[in-house]
């Protein structure tokens, strides 16, 4: 019993994936997206892995660097990626958090930088995402862009708009009737553009959120 004490994982989740469908992945403690303050409590009860995948950003108080050096300092385990996990992963790494997937390399990396690349509006009570992160739009237009649907020119004129987008009113049908009230696309590729980007979306936040809950579940195994 003291070993599986020492081995409880705490997941912070919800918008990158449900906290019914990373049950699935792994049997954990599903906590809401992470805020400030709220660390300690789950280090003081035993908890000896925590992954944090989704956080509040602006509204509220983000989870505070120093919380998660003190973890770490406490012996825990920490694991980032996807969303708010992937943003402190990339800037606390060399303190010893884990940061895993591609959004956390593209911050460690410099690709993106602002926390909005990940940001989106959800459902209070569910915490679904209403609008469309845009690291998912930016794999998803290069997969458009690689089917040939739409050109280069259009691919950039496209992410471009979208970076200018704010992010709660970010969408694939506002992005295609936007591109094409302002020229940018053409109104026959409305369709296809919008057929493609619904359809075929490159999630990569729900990626690497199921990485970071089979990061998790290894040191949970070797705890």
């Amino acid at each position: 019993m003291e070993e599986k004490m020492k081995a409880r994982a705490v997941i912070f989740t919800g918008n990158s994936i449900s906290h019914e469908d990373a049950k699935n992945v792994l049997r954990a403690n599903y906590q809401p997206p992470v805020r400030r303050f709220q660390l300690e409590k789950f280090v003081q009860k035993g908890y000896k892995v925590i992954g944090i995948i989704d956080g509040i950003f602006f509204d509220r108080a983000a989870v505070g660097h120093r919380e998660i050096m003190s973890a770490l300092d406490a012996g825990v385990k920490v694991v980032g990626g996807a969303s708010m996990g992937a943003l402190r992963a990339s800037e606390l790494d060399t303190h010893g958090m884990i940061g895993v997937g591609k959004v956390y390399e593209w911050y460690r990396d410099g690709i993106i930088e602002s926390d909005d690349e990940v940001a989106v509006s959800t459902n209070p009570e569910t915490f679904d995402p209403i609008s469309v992160p845009l690291v998912n739009i930016r794999e998803t237009l290069r997969a458009t862009f690689s089917t040939g649907i739409i050109s280069e020119k259009e691919h950039n004129h496209l992410l471009e708009l979208a970076i200018n987008t704010y992010y709660q009113d970010r969408s694939y049908l506002g992005l295609v009737k936007e591109g094409i009230k302002k020229g940018l696309i053409s109104e026959e590729k409305r369709k296809s553009i919008l057929d493609f980007c619904t359809g075929n979306e490159v999630d990569v936040k729900r990626e690497d959120a199921i990485l970071v809950l089979e990061t998790v579940k290894k040191l949970v195994e070797k705890a």
